[in-house]
């Protein structure tokens, strides 16, 4: 009996492991973590997805497109990039938040630009 258990034992483990190995999803980063970041540390620049600095940079979608470089290649890649390097008058915040921080803000720019703000 002891040997018939734990051969069932190793059957499960065998089968959950295999389906945990083969179908994990893909990093998915934290959108309300991301909403947070934002209200942090970017809220006071960029309220409703707008610039107070600069009218025609907000982070709507048409602006992050015209404005972000590689933007059409992977939105939340090129907004994380901008969010760690910043450019002009925006500072970078790569040593200020973590990577995790920051692709969770990505994540949440890209989900409300993509709502248009709203």
């Amino acid at each position: 009996m002891r040997r018939l258990l734990g051969l069932v034992a190793l059957c499960f483990a065998f089968i959950f492991g295999s389906l945990s190995l083969g179908s994990a999803p893909a990093y998915a980063a934290d959108i309300a973590h991301g909403a947070q970041v934002f209200s942090a540390n970017c809220v006071a620049c960029h309220m409703g997805g707008g610039n107070v600095v600069n009218g025609e940079r907000t982070l709507k979608a048409e602006a992050l497109d015209a404005y972000l470089a590689d933007y059409s290649a992977g939105h939340e890649a090129a907004i994380a990039y901008q969010v760690t390097n910043g450019k002009n008058a925006m500072p970078a915040f790569g040593g200020k938040l973590s990577d995790t921080d920051i692709a969770d803000v990505a994540s949440y720019v890209e989900d409300m630009s993509a709502k248009g703000w709203s």
